[in-house]
């Protein structure tokens, strides 16, 4: 079963994102936010995606304002600032909770794979990363503090590029 089967989301504009569309590709599910001391890592994230993207790869952004209220603004207010500061072209979801009781259906199925450390459950913060292999199966989860471009990130996404 895809970790994105039956998972309904929005886009950053409002419109239905169908997640199945990913099913055949790798992915980096990372919650993001605009105002956060680790929001420069747009950059690494925007250079993986540009890296990849032509063998199989997206990165996913889902903007989060649980963590010190660092993800204020408007759907307009995210995309602007994504695309104007970072040159962000990867798809960017509506906002959503990852923690709680409105924690958001992907999340609740992301939360349960643990990173390097054995940690499992709440997301820490933000730019919390999850790499979905082809085929929906969560295969890696990466702290906050790990940066994108980081050789663990990279390697990983390496290894489960489709064909």
């Amino acid at each position: 079963m895809s970790i994105f089967d039956d998972v309904e989301i929005n886009a950053l504009d409002g419109a239905p994102l169908d997640l199945r569309a990913y099913d055949d590709r790798a992915v980096l599910v990372v919650n993001v936010a605009s105002k956060c001391g680790l929001t420069p890592q747009y950059a690494g994230l925007e250079e993986l995606h540009e890296r990849f993207r032509d063998r199989g790869f997206s990165v996913l952004g889902v903007p989060c304002n649980q963590f010190g209220g660092q993800e204020p603004g408007t759907p307009e207010e995210i995309a602007t600032f994504c695309s104007t500061t970072y040159g962000v072209t990867f798809p960017l979801t509506e906002k959503v909770e990852v923690n709680g009781e409105g924690r958001h259906p992907l999340y609740e199925r992301l939360v349960e794979v643990p990173d390097a450390e054995g940690h499992t459950g709440d997301i820490r913060w933000n730019f919390e990363k999850f790499l979905v292999a082809p085929g929906g199966r969560v295969v890696a989860r990466f702290n906050p503090m790990v940066e994108p471009t980081d050789e663990a990130v990279v390697s990983a996404i390496e290894e489960v590029l489709p064909g």
